[in-house]
């Protein structure tokens, strides 16, 4: 009985919507999110504790001086001026145990903020890092389904949010709180009855606080959502310049700019109005509270209620200062805290991503296991057979039908049909971008799934007709096929390719800088490259995406012979418009809707007077 490939559910929907694997209608959960974040500061635990430390330090300073106010006027100022012999040198000392007390607090502020900017920078990097690494690990289809300017705002919108919550609203938070307690502490100290006044008007603080931060924390979600788009749509039009221009559509990519930058632009001003109002009302309803405070200390004292002194009601007018203000600079912080919140929760999405399946992955590529415990090993021929094979992208459109085909090592097949017939999809699935819904593939007679995906794809060269160059030096882009390759190897490969002649005549050589995807190269000059690096790999497998469709005629001889000794006794697969560069195929299969709708050599196809002599004798180019 043929053997079946597991079949993989796909996600409902239209393609390009939901990719296979991803988790859909995700819903925020801040708790989660910062057990994650806490989990990447546990590695500065003795940091975090010297920056603990610090902050009480410095909120202690902070009480003290306020306290210094009470003692320097009942205890040194008030006595003073009734003394009939002044002696100062009590007051000096004061001072002096003073200043260095502020002193040690500023410089244990100057201390946790600098502590703090060291952990932010280095969570930011390890949580870069894994992103980053994790991203390496996640299919074809996640890539195919998501704006690239969106994930790349996970790298810098989202990550600078983090680090400024990190670096800022943090220690901020934690040397806010500490000085809530030690100044709610002094105030009971000093005098019940004035405390209990100042805790009922910070109840009404907090009230507004919560009603102004809870508006304002759903815009600055949002406002996240709407800057990844914006850097989406960007990052769209930076690379479709030339298709814009052409096509005369600058005023329309304008048009929809201004329509996100004013989505944008709407929920940013909604989220920082919020923001911008908050600091004012708490400081004015501080300001007030001074007021009401020196007021009711001032009947107090005429009353003789509770012992209150011109220097208690001096020092508590400081102290509620101090009270009131970190309670303003927490509720100032929440916004950010919320928007590094949303930050994060975009960034742990894309790491929370399901990679590729990879199965036995304790398995060697041709290293075959058997039930009885056996082990055999399966020589790298590059033999690839397709044994009744159906694909869809969603589940309620297949794109193939029951296709069956054997390339014999060394062979060359070619597939031709019209765009959308389904012949980059086969190749996709030899090379398991995509997983097979039914049927099996093998590859030297081993199911496909039980090849470790870098071990398969490592045997497949592919050369493709949008060609991808990366910053960095010709031969820095050929060894890419092959990172342990000589420069004698990258060399040959290019020779092969037929790209040595104009690589010699680059300014440079070799050592030519290529920028911008290889803009100061032509369109065949790229093309060459990219066949140079597939060259360079020496794979037995060679896949050939439209690789001559972007070259000029006179090119494409030279490429072409140079393709020849490229494909020698490998197994090749080759899609092409161009009829002309298939006719000496092994094998050319003609593909129409999904199915494989006649197969053979060129002669037999043109014998057989079928789609294929159509189209080779109506047109040498394919629509």
């Amino acid at each position: 009985m043929a053997e079946k490939q597991t079949s993989r559910p796909i996600p409902n929907g239209r393609r390009g919507t939901v990719p296979q694997g991803i988790p859909v209608g995700m819903k925020t959960n801040p708790l989660k999110t910062i057990k994650r974040l806490l989990r990447y500061m546990s590695a500065y635990k003795l940091r975090l504790v010297l920056v603990l430390v610090c902050i009480m330090l410095s909120a202690g300073a902070g009480v003290v001086s306020s306290l210094f106010i009470q003692i320097l006027i009942d205890n040194y100022i008030t006595p003073l001026l009734t003394a009939s012999e002044k002696d100062f040198s009590g007051l000096l000392m004061l001072i002096i145990m003073m200043g260095i007390i502020l002193s040690l607090g500023a410089v244990a502020t100057l201390l946790y903020n600098r502590l703090m900017v060291t952990i932010s920078q280095g969570v930011q990097k390890k949580i870069r890092d894994e992103m980053f690494s994790h991203m390496q690990t996640l299919p074809v289809r996640y890539f195919d389904t998501h704006a690239h300017g969106d994930l790349m705002s996970r790298y810098t919108n989202d990550t600078d949010t983090l680090r400024q919550m990190l670096s800022m609203s943090v220690p901020t938070m934690f040397s806010s709180l500490m000085t809530i307690i030690a100044v709610l502490a002094a105030m009971i100290a000093l005098n019940i009855y004035l405390t209990l006044f100042v805790l009922l008007f910070v109840g009404m603080m907090m009230f507004v606080t919560k009603a102004i931060a809870g508006r304002s924390a759903k815009y600055f979600i949002a406002q996240q959502k709407e800057l990844g788009d914006v850097n989406a749509y960007i990052e769209e039009m930076i690379h479709g310049q030339k298709v814009i221009k052409v096509f005369c559509h600058e005023d329309k990519a304008k048009q929809a700019f201004d329509e996100k930058n004013e989505a944008l632009c709407r929920t940013a001003t909604s989220a920082n109005t919020y923001v911008n109002i908050l600091m004012p009302i708490m400081n004015n309803l501080g300001n007030i509270q001074y007021v009401l405070i020196a007021i009711v200390g001032g009947l107090l004292a005429i009353n003789g209620i509770s012992a209150v002194s011109i220097g208690v009601i001096a020092s508590f007018l400081q102290l509620s200062k101090n009270f009131t203000r970190p309670i303003s600079e927490i509720s100032n912080q929440f916004n950010a805290i919320i928007m590094a919140l949303a930050g994060a929760e975009r960034i742990f999405n894309l790491m929370d991503q399901l990679t590729e399946a990879n199965e036995r992955t304790e398995m060697w590529a041709w290293k075959h296991p058997h039930g009885d415990g056996t082990v055999t090993y399966t020589k790298l021929n590059g033999r690839v057979v397709l044994d009744d094979v159906d694909f869809g992208y969603v589940p309620e459109k297949t794109v193939l039908h029951n296709v069956t085909l054997t390339a014999e090592a060394g062979q060359k097949v070619a597939f031709v049909g019209s765009t959308g017939a389904g012949k980059t999809t086969i190749t996709n699935l030899i090379n398991r971008f995509y997983d097979i819904a039914d049927g099996k593939i093998r590859y030297d007679d081993i199911n496909i799934n039980k090849i470790k995906k870098a071990d398969l794809r490592r045997s497949l060269g592919i050369v493709l007709q949008d060609v991808h160059l990366f910053t960095g030096t010709v031969m820095e882009n050929i060894r890419y096929g092959k990172l342990d390759a000589t420069d004698e190897e990258c060399i040959v490969a290019a020779k092969l390719a037929n790209a040595h002649d104009f690589i010699s005549r680059l300014p440079e050589g070799y050592q030519t800088v290529i920028t911008g995807d290889g803009g100061q190269l032509s369109q065949g000059q790229c093309q060459l490259i990219s066949i140079a690096r597939a060259a360079v790999a020496d794979p037995p497998v060679m896949i050939l995406d439209e690789a001559t469709s972007s070259i000029d005629t006179r090119t494409e001889a030279l490429v072409q012979k140079g393709m020849d000794g490229l494909m020698y006794g490998r197994t090749v697969f080759v899609i092409a418009h161009r009829l002309s560069t298939v006719r000496n195929s092994d094998s050319i299969m003609v593909l129409e809707g999904g199915r494989i709708i006649e197969r053979g050599s060129h002669d037999a196809l043109i014998a057989q007077h079928g789609k294929y002599y159509s189209l080779y004798t109506g047109a040498f180019e394919m629509s």
